[in-house]
């Protein structure tokens, strides 16, 4: 599928109406496309979808794919039967993409891909069309009544080929608090990787936006200092593995979620 440039390099991001519901509620997971934690529905059909996953407090994991699946348009309505912190995971298949070897590179630079802009210049290929396949991995965090200390779904591996983890559940921190941010990338450490954040606060304003990098095990802290709506997003490239179908693979990987604060119905007393 032959697609324009500016479809590719743009954020994907699962957003429900709301991050803290009752237990028992419906949530719809918005499917968004975009760039600065703004855009439009993302008009991918169902055969796009690889996976989508609900992990439950407890520890059970649900399969929705067959479901979500069942018509031309996705269905990603949600029942949060449980109590506490339930993460939702939505993998795609590939999409391709050809650009010409200018287009590419400026693409390259705008998303912080040096690593790839050296390589192509080492293989003299910087005039060179380029053929890209790219794939989206987006998980959400959603709050259903109150957290509880035995809870740790919100930690939990979905097993995406590039993903993000958090080491404490925002649901239950205080203004102040630094979050520790794991990326793993083929299930391991992704050590100086760039992580796009924006904080979209709840009492309004401009969104705020943050440029963090990995340590050598794949870790980055983000300082929440106000309550908000969250997004996280992170890109790789690496070299196709089949050169006779495509030049490069991209993947993209976001992570929403909300910090609450002390406004948190969900905090632990």
């Amino acid at each position: 599928m032959l697609i324009a440039l500016g479809a590719s390099a743009s954020e994907f991001w699962l957003q429900p109406v709301r991050f803290v519901v009752a237990p028992g509620s419906c949530v719809h997971l918005g499917r968004w496309v975009g760039q600065q934690f703004r855009g439009e529905r993302w008009s991918g059909n169902s055969q796009r979808l690889e996976e989508l996953a609900h992990l439950q407090p407890g520890g059970t994991r649900a399969n929705l794919t067959a479901t979500a699946r069942q018509a031309d348009t996705l269905q990603t309505s949600v029942l949060l039967k449980q109590p506490g912190t339930h993460m939702l995971g939505f993998r795609t298949n590939n999409a391709t993409i050809s650009m010409t070897g200018a287009e590419f590179t400026d693409y390259l630079r705008a998303e912080g891909l040096s690593d790839i802009l050296a390589l192509r210049q080492r293989r003299r290929q910087t005039t060179a069309p380029a053929r890209e396949r790219y794939r989206r991995c987006a998980k959400t965090l959603i709050q259903a009544g109150r957290a509880t200390p035995t809870d740790t779904t919100w930690q939990r591996h979905l097993g995406h080929p590039l993903e993000i983890l958090l080491e404490q559940n925002p649901y239950t921190l205080r203004p102040g608090a630094a979050l520790t941010v794991v990326v793993l990338a083929a299930g391991r450490p992704a050590s100086n990787q760039t992580v796009q954040a924006w904080l979209r606060p709840h009492a309004g304003g401009s969104t705020q936006h943050f440029t963090l990098h990995t340590n050598n095990n794949g870790r980055t802290l983000l300082r929440l200092l106000h309550p908000a709506d969250i997004l996280l997003s992170i890109v790789r490239m690496e070299p196709y593995a089949a050169p006779a179908e495509a030049d490069w693979q991209s993947t993209w990987a976001t992570l929403t979620f909300a910090f609450p604060g002390d406004k948190s119905p969900s905090r632990i007393n």
